[in-house]
């Protein structure tokens, strides 16, 4: 992998410091915050490649963090961590802007994995400069740029990969499985209802500006990007 800017957020000096020393052990630069006031304010100042946001911060929570984030047109790649594990806060901290969710206790390995998948999907260098066009939707891999007829349609990293591999497959359904390995690359133990949150969010931007439906939903089966039939 290559050396990335981590920032890790949390309260727990413990958790600050594991992660910190494991993270440039593996040849990364860390930075630490433990509060959400800081964390934006390293974010907006440092700009690194990757933030490892715990959820229960002592000022804002990782949710509202991320809510500012974006709000400001900041698309850093985020790692939740938290010590809740309830399938609703993980949908939450996904829709929310966030890219992935780890459980505490976690292994280093596990958060490493996480790490690379998140870079690996979030990258524009990894793109093929191809426009991907399907009925109204167009996809611009070199300016990593989506739009709907003329429309520009803002989106996170991750809203941006699940359209990609829905775009690619036109007129093919999808199950959540597959989406769940091309997209997240690992599975999330089953909880499936993310693939559901992300469809969900992806309509919402996208059927204003089109003059049907393009993503179906095949019940019992999963998705499919509504393309001109041959």
């Amino acid at each position: 992998m290559e050396i990335l800017k981590v920032l890790v957020v949390d309260d727990e000096p413990n958790i600050r410091d594991l992660l910190s020393a494991s993270l440039r052990f593996a040849g990364h630069q860390v930075a630490t915050a433990a509060n959400g006031t800081d964390a934006i304010s390293m974010i907006t100042e440092t700009k690194p490649d990757i933030v490892l946001l715990d959820v229960m911060l002592p000022d804002i929570s990782g949710f509202g963090v991320t809510k500012k984030i974006r709000a400001m047109g900041i698309e850093v790649p985020i790692l939740f961590l938290t010590a809740r594990d309830d399938t609703e806060d993980k949908i939450t901290g996904l829709t929310v802007g966030g890219d992935d969710y780890v459980t505490k206790p976690f292994s280093l390995d596990e958060i490493m994995a996480r790490i690379s998948a998140i870079i690996r999907r979030t990258s524009k260098d990894g793109q093929d400069g191809a426009l991907i066009t399907v009925g109204e939707l167009s996809i611009n891999e070199d300016a990593h740029e989506v739009t709907v007829g003329a429309q520009v349609v803002e989106l996170s990293p991750t809203e941006y990969q699940l359209l990609r591999y829905l775009a690619t497959n036109p007129n093919r359904v999808l199950t959540k499985a597959q989406i769940l390995d091309h997209v997240w690359e690992y599975d999330f133990n089953g909880e499936m209802g993310i693939v559901e949150s992300y469809v969900s969010y992806l309509r919402k931007k996208l059927d204003p500006l089109s003059q049907e439906p393009l993503i179906i939903t095949k019940r019992g089966v999963g998705y499919m990007l509504k393309g001109p039939k041959g």
